[in-house]
């Protein structure tokens, strides 16, 4: 999603390492990387130059300490992580708004909050998606179609409204500013306490437009004027962002299609440029597919750091814990089947685009070449493999080996091979086996701290090696990653014994794993 972001400052933090005091000849180099992808991401010119004067101002000439204290333990920083740091606070500084998205008026008394925006940039289905996540938020929302320009806008709006399960109010034969006028008193007989006008837009911003939301404004005193803005329209969101401010006086912005070919330039300059904050960024079409914008996540996403905080916030939102504890239990006793397997795609796919959910594990731009796209059809391609089964077969995959011919009919009403069955069913199997074994020893050691961890972590390494995946840089790092995270932070009563391997030699490990990794894509490539 931020690829043009991330990769200045990914070749920014590569310059810098190794030094040992930041000047100004060794910074401009790494400042030229991040320029550049900024003002490629179509950041506004003032913009980068303000940012880059202030990480500039913030960590030349400064002494950087080596070690620094952190929960008691030393940890060791250079002049790469301090300017990433200063990267990061910048970042968050200038995307950041003041007070919470929405400012409620005490009940029983109506909440406003008005949809504002060009014609084309998603309004009627960003207050549906606002609509549904004020709801689970435990907001009584009332929606009013107050947009009589487009033609199906109204029904448009009736139906989302229906599909969130929002009311819709609207009247017919009258103007936009009696209606909402109207609404705010069908919502106090109904006591509904938050209402969402869908208003009109235009193809350019013109006078008629303007005046009648300014009286739309003036009477239902609405304090949240959110503009929805088109992420893919680049710099001109910023400039459309400033008109509307300048005239409305905007509480905050909601920026929608992040998800497609956008650089997320415009995300950095409006905050910077109008003013007026991002609220909310919606990231998909479907209706659960906005959230509340938070400066720290996306930041962290754009330096490598990943967003780990959003990444729970989507598990929370589709994951029954209770459940969960019971599966997880019952699977590493073995007890894992294809229905299993199907539930657990299923799960991940509801979560939303994978690309974007894997992006927001830390550390995922610096585990993987660039350009790594993750092809959906390939999940698609096995979950229509597995839904070919029957309940039988899904619960007893070794019918397969006894039988053959269901191996044939599974790959016909899947449109696939069978020898893609027959992988699919063997890595199946040994998915199931590794499972088991981790269950078997956790058993007794999950008595000695930080062991159970270990183990787990050489599993997954050994799982990767037998499964051929070692190919996959992805996987290889992410398995290597858990295992240095388990020789960290596993503390075990025999430290004397089984001494920790220090830093220096975790980082020559890293380095000689990159150094695979690297000649593998090599020889892929020249494949």
């Amino acid at each position: 999603m931020f690829e043009a972001l991330s990769k200045g400052f990914r070749a920014a933090r590569n310059r810098l390492k190794g030094l040992q005091e930041i000047d100004e000849a060794s910074l401009e180099p790494a400042l030229r990387d991040v320029r550049l992808s900024l003002l490629e991401a179509d950041v506004e010119l003032g913009v980068v130059k303000r940012f880059l004067e202030r990480v500039k101002g913030r960590v030349v000439g400064e002494t950087i300490r080596t070690e620094i204290q952190s929960k008691g333990k030393k940890i060791k920083v250079g002049p790469a992580e301090r300017f990433i740091q200063a990267c990061y606070d910048e970042l968050t500084r200038m995307m950041a708004g003041e007070g919470p998205a929405i400012q409620y008026l005490p009940r029983p008394n109506p909440t406003p909050i008005l949809i504002v925006g060009l014609q084309g940039s998603g309004k009627t289905t960003t207050a549906a998606k606002l609509a549904r996540l004020l709801t689970r938020q435990g907001r009584k929302v009332l929606l009013v179609a107050a947009d009589l320009q487009r033609p199906g806008a109204v029904e448009q709006l009736q139906i989302l409204g229906e599909r969130v399960g929002v009311p819709v109010f609207t009247l017919p034969n009258t103007s936009p500013v009696e209606i909402c006028t109207k609404a705010l008193e069908q919502a106090k007989r109904i006591k509904r306490d938050t209402v969402i006008f869908d208003t009109a837009g235009r193809l350019a911003i013109d006078e008629a437009l303007m005046k009648e939301l300014e009286e739309i404004k003036e009477h239902t005193k609405a304090q949240n004027i959110l503009l929805v803005v088109d992420a893919m329209i680049g710099q001109d969101a910023v400039r459309t962002a400033s008109a509307f401010h300048q005239r409305l006086g905007l509480s905050g912005v909601i920026m929608t299609k992040l998800d497609g070919d956008a650089r997320g330039g415009a995300a950095l300059s409006i905050r910077e440029v109008t003013g007026a904050p991002i609220r909310f960024i919606g990231t998909g079409e479907g209706l659960d597919r906005l959230e509340e914008f938070r400066p720290a996540g996306l930041a962290g996403r754009i330096l490598g750091f990943g967003d780990v905080v959003g990444l729970m916030k989507d598990f929370e939102g589709v994951i029954d814990e209770e459940k969960a504890e019971r599966d997880a239990e019952r699977m590493l006793k073995g007890r894992f089947t294809l229905q299993d397997f199907l539930e657990q795609l299923r799960l991940i796919q509801s979560l939303g685009p994978i690309q974007e959910l894997i992006e927001k594990l830390p550390f995922f731009a610096d585990s993987v070449p660039e350009g790594f796209r993750i092809d959906e059809r390939d999940i698609k391609r096995t979950e229509a493999i597995v839904s070919s089964m029957t309940k039988r077969e899904r619960m007893e995959p070794e019918l397969f080996f006894k039988e053959p011919s269901r191996i044939r009919r599974v790959a016909k009403g899947s449109g696939r091979s069978e020898s893609e069955v027959v992988e699919l069913l063997h890595r199946f199997q040994f998915m199931r086996q590794v499972m088991q074994e981790i269950g078997q020893q956790a058993s007794w050691l999950s008595k000695i701290p930080g062991l159970r961890e270990l183990a787990a972590a050489h599993r997954l390494q050994e799982a990767v090696r037998t499964t051929g995946f070692e190919s996959n840089p992805m996987m290889a790092a992410l398995a290597d990653q858990l295992l240095e995270a388990a020789v960290a932070g596993g503390g075990t009563p025999s430290a004397k014994s089984s001494p920790r391997p220090s830093s220096r030699q975790i980082d020559r490990e890293k380095r000689k794993k990159q150094r695979k990794m690297e000649r593998e894509s090599r020889k892929k490539s020249r494949r």
